[in-house]
Formats: structure tokens, sequence, C-alpha cells
């Protein structure tokens, strides 16, 4: 079953989706595509994995990491299914990355494998959004990479009974397909994620796990359209728009356009940088194909 937050008559409701329609506890009914959506839960945190695609681990011509490994965004990047999300007017590489997120049902603390499922209320999708214009300073915390506001469209809602093996993961800007993935090329699936995180991190209801981004994320510029759509969970769109004020010179550093930024950007060669241009961005061009078997190195 799929459970959603919106704005119904002015409060902040819970309603459950049947079909195209959301119905309320006490029987009122909206039809999805006209509701105001909210993001589907408050979290006190949400957490993200680093790499875990396969898929976009050759890309970047790395080697997989031994483990997971894992940053922070803020409470107030989180956005919601049909939010915009801004690009600050000096900067210019805004990229998506289509998600599964995990939603945390219940309080949990080194727990085992097995305990995982039970501490998970369900699924959602996210997009991971990452202004790499502050790649150079932020590459080790990615908090104003990652971090900024309205970074984190989260929804539309979380399915509770939904199987995240062998689903699709798939990215379109304006309609046309920029990410194809799947969960199959996860390197570490969900119950692994929650009970590494839980080994040092109390996890507590509706906190807010991504698990990773399959290859081909791309820059987006304002007016572009961005929906996630992912199999047996629904579609996530949002739309880009510019702020009319740039980020501010006054502190802090500045947005760059380095080697290290564009390789993130469009797909360079991690391991050189400095040295080789970004890779081309067809898929034609990559030497793997789109979905890679789970665990493959």
């Amino acid at each position: 079953m799929e459970f959603r937050r919106i704005l119904l008559d002015g409060n902040v409701v819970v309603v459950r989706r049947e079909g195209d329609t959301l119905v309320s506890a006490d029987g009122r009914r909206v039809e999805a595509a006209e509701a105001t959506h909210l993001a589907p839960v408050t979290p006190t945190k949400i957490l993200c994995c680093h790499l875990n695609h396969v898929s976009r681990v050759r890309e970047f011509q790395i080697s997989l990491p031994p483990a997971p490994t894992w940053f922070q965004k803020p409470i107030s990047s989180l956005n919601t299914h049909g939010g915009a999300v801004v690009r600050p007017a000096n900067c210019q590489f805004l990229n998506f990355e289509g998600e599964v997120a995990i939603i945390i049902g219940t309080t949990a603390r080194n727990i085992s494998l097995d305990e995982a499922p039970a501490v998970i209320a369900g699924y959602s999708i996210a997009n991971d959004f990452g202004l790499h214009d502050f790649r150079d300073t932020d590459a080790g915390s990615m908090l104003r990479v990652k971090g900024a506001d309205t970074l984190c469209p989260l929804g539309p809602g979380v399915v509770d009974d939904w199987d995240f093996r062998d689903k699709s993961i798939r990215t379109y800007v304006n309609g046309d397909l920029r990410q194809d993935g799947s969960t199959n090329e996860m390197a570490w699936d969900m119950h692994y994620l929650v009970t590494d995180l839980a080994r040092v991190i109390t996890l507590v209801p509706g906190d807010v796990i991504l698990s990773g981004t399959p290859a081909f994320s791309r820059p987006v510029s304002p007016g572009d359209v961005v929906t996630v759509e992912v199999e047996g969970l629904g579609a996530l769109t949002n739309h880009v728009v510019a702020s009319p004020l740039p980020v501010s010179d006054e502190v802090g550093a500045q947005p760059t356009a380095t080697e290290e930024v564009l390789s993130t950007t469009y797909g360079g060669d991690w391991e050189f940088r400095g040295q080789r241009a970004p890779k081309p961005t067809s898929r034609g061009e990559l030497p793997y194909p789109r979905v890679r078997p789970k665990f493959e190195s």
C-alpha cells in the first residue's frame, strides 16, 4: 500500500493511494494529479550512500569501495513531489541523481542483517540533486554540493510492501531518458545499508537513507522538468528554476569549473583529474551495458 502526505482543505493529511485517487481516513478524496504534495515523512536525518551502483563506478573508471561510504543532506534540503529545485544565478552544474529512498519505521541501533527488514517502514523515490560548482571545496563532506535548499526531492509517497529486487530506476529530463539503471546493479542492498548505518547511528522513525544512483547523472538547467521513475514506486517529478540571486561573494568559497568539477558533472575519469577531459556522455561509448548483475565488480 502507498501512503502520501498532502495539504487537504488547508490541513496536513496522510492519505492512501487508490489508483489515481488519494483517500483520507475520513473518506475525502482528491485526484493525485491535483493534490498539493508534501514530503511523505518528516525525518530527523537524511543519510546518503556515495557509490553503490556498478554502472556509476565504471563510468568514473574507479574501483568500488570495500564498504559503503556516506554523506548527509540537511533537513532544510528536503523538497516535495512537484516542488521547484532552485539553481543559484552564478552556478551552472546542477546534476540530477535518481535514487531509491529507504524510510525507517522503528528505532534501530546495532541490528543484524536479519533484523533490518522489520526496521524499514517502506520505500520512496528521491532525486539526490548536487550543485557541483562547490565540488572543489566540499568534495569530502558534500555539504554545499548536496545540501543546498531544495536539493532533496522525496516522494510522492511511501510504499510499504515493495520488494526492492530487480527493479528499474530511470530518470527523464523533459521526457527524454537520461538514466536507466536497476537495483540489481547495487553492490549493497537496502538491508545491508540500514544495518551498516545502525552500527553507530541510532535510526528513528521517518529517517531517510538514499541508496545511490546509477550512471549518467548530468546537469540540468532552469526550465527543465526532471522525473525519476522507479518500478513499483511510481514517479517523482520536479522542475528547475533559476534564483535571481547569486551565491554571495562577500565570504566563502565561490563556484568553480575545474577538472574535478567537470569530471564529476559529466562523468569523467576520477583517477586522472587534471590530465584527461571528461568522458563522452553517450551510453554507447561506455564499456559496460546499462545494467550489471548484483555484486559484479
